[in-house]
Formats: structure tokens, C-alpha cells, sequence
């Protein structure tokens, strides 16, 4: 009888566990890239990730992208919505994106008040230098009209970057 006893104790402690381990992955990483918009001259992270098990109502995701110019993370809070199933984090403008460097991204879950539910670490690294980009957007307005810095009246094209950035 006993020995029945501790079996069942042992096997529900399993379960709970196990439930337990579930309910800590909320959200997964599915994809993480550079974006490099040519059109408007800049460059953003993008992480996706997929919700993996039921979010309280309140929570906010916050992402701290490495600064590729050195300095202080990028920081992104942003609120999560229950009928969001993907959820898409799209930093601000980057600057100085360097080839085949690893940049660092920590994201944390957290519920309306306060209390951490996931953290997640990943790496980005791209396969192109930001140095491909104008430092100037190549259109303005919203009739994508040809930007007069980059395209001179004179017929001459600036397509330079300007960006000083730390090597």
C-alpha cells in the first residue's frame, strides 16, 4: 500500500512538472533578419515569434536589440493582443550594419504587472553591409517622388553614405 502511495505521489509530481515546463514557453522564435529597405535608405531588425501557449491579457514583449553603433540597446515594448497568433517585432532605424557580425537580441514576456513569463536570446547576422544603403532616402512623399539631395537638378546622382560609424 505504501509503496503504491509513493508511486502515484511520484507520477503526479511528473505530471505537474512536466505542465509546469509547458506552460514557461509561451512565445518561440520562427524568424529573425535584417531588413534593408533601399526605396527609404534604412535598415531594421525583424524578429517573429509564435505564440506557443495562452498569454494573460496585459502582457507586453520587451526586446532589447544590440545597437550596431555602439552604445545603449534598442529597446521595443510592445503589446501583446490575445487574437495575435504570430507577433512581429520591427526595431527603429540601425545604422552601421556590419557583414557576418553577430548581433545580440533579448526579449522578455512580461504580464501587466510586472512579473517576467519567458525570456528568449537569439543572434542576428547579415549577409550585407549597411554600407550598400544611401545615406539618403532615394523617394519622398507619398508619390514616391525622386528625393532632389540624391538626384541633382544638374543630372548628377549622391547615392554616398555619410554614416560614421566605429570599426
Amino acid at each position: 500500500m505504501r509503496r503504491h502511495l509513493i508511486v502515484t505521489a511520484a507520477a503526479i509530481g511528473l505530471a505537474l512538472s512536466a505542465c509546469q515546463r509547458q506552460a514557461e514557453n509561451l512565445v518561440e522564435v520562427t524568424g529573425h533578419l535584417f531588413v534593408f529597405n533601399y526605396r527609404v535608405a534604412s535598415a531594421t531588425y525583424l524578429l517573429t515569434l509564435k505564440k506557443t501557449g495562452p498569454i494573460p491579457d496585459g502582457s507586453v514583449i520587451i526586446a532589447e536589440f544590440e545597437n550596431p553603433q555602439g552604445g545603449a540597446p534598442l529597446v521595443l515594448n510592445q503589446k501583446i493582443y490575445p487574437i495575435d497568433d504570430k507577433i512581429a517585432l520591427q526595431s527603429e532605424n540601425l545604422h552601421c550594419v556590419r557583414k557576418d557580425r553577430p548581433y545580440s537580441v533579448s526579449v522578455r514576456l512580461v504580464d501587466k504587472d510586472g512579473k517576467v513569463l519567458q525570456q528568449l536570446k537569439t543572434e542576428f547576422r547579415s549577409d550585407l553591409d549597411q554600407t550598400v544603403l544611401p545615406s539618403k532616402p532615394l523617394v519622398v512623399g507619398a508619390l514616391y517622388d525622386k528625393n532632389p539631395e540624391v538626384f541633382k537638378p544638374d543630372g548628377s546622382v549622391d547615392f554616398s553614405n555619410t554614416d560614421k560609424c566605429p570599426s
